[in-house]
């Protein structure tokens, strides 16, 4: 109906008033379109044009040749401000129905769309391109001079102090937005990469009109960005901006999922205490959003009613003019800038690739301009988010939607389309199919489980042949009985009587699409074989009764997705972070991520810390621990450990790399220090925002973590003076996807040791050793307890990717002595 009204709307403005061609375009160009024309046999011809600096069409080239009645409307390279133009050989201008929808769409793309006669004396202009706006570069000098002394920043601070290296990172992002590049920026701890980036960003969106993305890793940087950086830049930065934090749809209350829960609760007096404090909520909120509610609801009430994509009616919802995700796409669609999460932009950049396109909005309005903070775990993030999984709680969550029983109660969109169906009968035999689906689907889920007794994941090519496959065939089951259901309810649809802006219709059939998803993907695994490009696995979720297989798809290199999502269609692109090098080189991670140093337009540049680590910290690496594959290797952690953190007095970060020796070591030493009264925190004992603040607030306090702990954890001045690192941070060399990966480097003569593991492990150590130093007046210790460090040749590449601190190599004993002195 949009696109329609669009069409109309097209054609009621056009004015059948066709003018001489030397108007719209030179003479050369009209030449060459005659041309063109007479060796096509006057057949019709579809042409790309551009624009010269008097508004006439000056470069213009056939593209695709057709009949005397249509021609291929091919327009792979035409961009926002270009103009396509075809012949009638009727001579008649008049736009046809093929022709108004092709205008309408390229005209939301910015491009215009003319007609001309066989002669190409004549032309009628359907559509007008956006004209380009001149690109205003930015004076790197004048952005500059706000951070140099006595610039705008020291009149704000009194305490300013210009960084040498914050300054020139500016400036190198101010010539990667001025001349289309991407920029690699390692920036270390102290530098200030968030201003060093914003500045840039926000001048560009003043000077130019063009939206620019920033894309982190972290909640918490994300609101530091909005609530403390960019009120900055705005003070810096003279113009009109708007910045508006992007969300995923997930953090939204979804009205119609509120309501329904609403109505079904009440039916059975359900304790509905959460629902009841949120109705309240919903009267007055302005966002919906979550984090805006006065408390924290439990998990499984937020589920039941938040927005999500496979649940979304859009503008057939009947709340679409409250609709709360909705608001904040208009709010977004307003901004300048933008702030997201890597999860987020992958999201918008798969539905783009998949034929959105770039020119207008998917999840994220269009924009061109792209900054990647904490850009070392993108590989992370967009693995993660172009993986395929199929699971049985999320197979089970489509079906109740489809129906769902409540004592003698149904509820379902079916249920509702039955009622309007002129033959019921055909929805009756439904309890059945699913309950047979339902049955399938659990049996292949017991058989994953199996599979998978004694481990948490594993790859589907390292079965047995008869393991899998009994796998396989449970997998055809039930995509089998899913093609069944969906063809079912498919035939059983065409006798509901349809009404406008139907919800249940449209709500079974997108529960149909997601179903159908799930099958592709089971049928997938039967071609793991032939399909070298992807990764076929599966791995444990939930705990207890609540454990089930997870049965994943991830591609094996994410260099190709990355060229086709990111690199090529961006004009400016910034890579950010802490720890994008080993070793003094970008090399390891433009591998991971696809970009290769034959990218003309791809520079790269290290700016180092202003902190001084030579004076303010000391790395302890002692010379008596065992080889940590020996037995006794965990008592030394243990000995150490408590032996350390009573030496410091608290205010440690204790990292492992498993949750197996973080719990045996907590247990060996927890006790001894609470004696002392050092309150001992432990990662899983409560959630990561209220742990970082117990201990951040206690300048005693120890805190024992392993996985995401080793990154994005701030804890400046006395709240954190030592760091313990137990083991280095190799990844189980039998993980599914890096196992593959690992095989796919020696199938091509590499070392994937040197070529991936230790690289990857390299870049582990540098975001833990990262954690002590947050600003330039902290000092502590951060002690290594590996051996293999000083032991083996490989542990030279590793320190070498550390900045250059104080070192010292003595046994444990001496080593305690020493910490003690360094921090009083």
């Amino acid at each position: 109906m949009k696109s329609i009204r669009r069409l109309d709307l097209l054609a009621s403005t056009i004015i059948m008033d066709t003018m001489k061609i030397g108007e719209r375009l030179t003479l050369e160009a009209a030449d060459y379109a005659r041309n063109s024309i007479e060796e096509a046999e006057g057949n019709e011809v579809f042409f790309v044009g551009s624009f010269n600096g008097s508004g006439k069409v000056e470069f213009i080239e056939a593209v695709a040749r057709g009949n005397e009645h249509a021609v291929p409307a091919l327009a792979p390279f035409v961009e926002t401000g270009d103009v396509v133009i075809h012949n009638h050989p009727s001579g008649v201008l008049k736009p046809s129905g093929p022709d108004l929808r092709i205008a309408s769409e390229l005209g939301n793309r910015g491009i215009g769309f003319y007609i001309i006669d066989s002669g190409a004396t004549r032309v009628y202009a359907v559509a007008e391109p956006a004209r380009k706006r001149r690109i205003v570069p930015l004076d790197a000098e004048k952005l500059s001079s706000l951070m140099t002394p006595g610039g705008l920043l020291s009149r704000i601070f009194s305490d300013y102090q210009m960084r040498d290296s914050q300054v020139q990172m500016m400036e190198r992002i101010i010539e990667a937005f001025n001349s289309d590049e991407i920029l690699l920026a390692e920036a270390g701890t102290g530098v200030g990469k968030s201003l060093a980036y914003l500045i840039p960003s926000i001048a560009w969106a003043v000077a130019n009109g063009e939206r620019v993305v920033i894309s982190t890793a972290t909640i918490n940087l994300q609101q530091q960005l909005i609530e403390k950086d960019i009120p900055l830049v705005r003070r810096l930065v003279k113009g009109e901006i708007k910045s508006v934090l992007v969300k995923g749809r997930g953090n939204y209350l979804c009205l119609r999922r509120f309501e329904e829960a609403l109505e079904e609760n009440s039916l059975f007096r359900e304790d509905t205490s959460e629902l009841e404090a949120i109705r309240k909520w919903v009267s007055s909120t302005d966002t919906g959003s979550r984090s805006d509610l006065p408390f924290y609801p439990l998990r499984e009430t937020w589920a039941k009613v938040c927005s999500e994509t496979d649940a979304c009616m859009g503008l057939r919802c009947r709340h679409r003019e409250s609709c709360f995700v909705l608001r904040a796409r208009r709010e977004a669609a307003s901004a300048n800038i933008l702030v997201v999460n890597h999860h987020l932009l992958f999201s918008d950049l798969a539905l783009r690739i998949e034929g959105a396109g770039f020119e207008g909005g998917a999840v994220l309005p269009a924009f061109n301009r792209l900054v990647f903070d904490e850009a070392h775990t993108i590989e992370r993030s967009a693995t993660s988010f172009f993986s395929r999984s199929y699971q049985l709680p999320s197979l089970l969550k489509q079906l109740s939607r489809l129906r769902r029983s409540q004592g003698r109660r149904t509820f379902g969109s079916l249920v509702s389309l039955q009622k309007r169906s002129t033959r019921p009968e055909l929805f009756e035999r439904f309890p059945a199919f699913l309950s047979k689906l339902k049955e399938s689907a659990e049996k292949l889920d017991q058989s994953g489980l199996q599979l998978l007794s004694g481990t948490n994941s594993l790859r589907c090519q390292s079965l047995s042949s008869d393991d899998l496959r009994r796998l396989l065939e449970s997998m055809a089951l039930v995509r089998s009985d899913i093609t069944a259901l969906i063809t079912r309810i498919s035939a059983a649809l065409e006798s509901v009587d349809t009404e406008d802006d139907d919800q249940d219709l449209f709500e079974t059939k997108t529960i149909l699409e997601r179903l159908s998803n799930m099958a592709s993907l089971l049928g997938s695994f039967r071609e793991l074989t032939e399909r070298p490009e992807s990764v076929f696995w599966m791995e444990v979720r939930g705990s207890g009764e609540r454990r089930f297989a997870v049965f994943n798809e991830t591609p094996l290199d994410i260099g190709p997705v990355m060229r086709e999502a990111v690199y090529e269609p961006f004009k400016t692109l910034i890579c950010t972070s802490a720890t994008l090098t080993v070793n003094g080189q970008f090399s390891f991670w433009m591998g991971r991520v696809g970009l290769f140093p034959s990218e003309e337009r791809l520079v790269s540049e290290i700016f180092p810390s202003p902190f001084r680590y030579r004076d303010q910290v000391l790395l302890a690496l002692p010379t008596d621990p065992p080889d940590p594959s020996s037995s006794g290797y965990q008592e030394y952690v243990n000995r150490f450990v408590r032996d350390a953190i009573l030496t410091a007095g608290g205010s440690t970060l204790v990292l492992f790399t498993s949750y197996g020796m973080l719990n045996q070591t907590w247990e060996a030493v927890a006790p001894d220090l609470e004696a002392e009264k050092i309150p001992v925190l432990r990662q899983g004992d409560d959630d990561r925002s209220r742990l970082m603040n117990a201990f951040v607030g206690n300048v005693s306090a120890v805190l024992f973590a392993t996985d995401s702990f080793w990154e994005g954890v701030d804890a400046p001045g006395d709240a954190l003076r030592m760091v313990i690192i137990c083991k280095l941070p190799f990844r189980v060399p039998t993980e599914p996807v890096l196992q593959a990966r690992m095989e796919a480097i020696e199938a091509k003569g590499g070392n994937p040791f040197f070529m991936l593991s230790l690289p990857e492990a390299a870049m582990r150590l540098k975001q833990g050793f990262g954690r002590l130093m947050r600003k330039a007046e902290d000092h502590g210790v951060v002690a290594i307890l590996d051996p293999r460090l000083t032991r083996k040749s490989y542990g030279k590449i590793m320190l070498a990717s550390l900045p250059e601190t104080a070192v010292s190599r003595k046994d444990s004993t001496a080593l305690m002595g020493q910490i003690e002195e360094f921090l009083f």
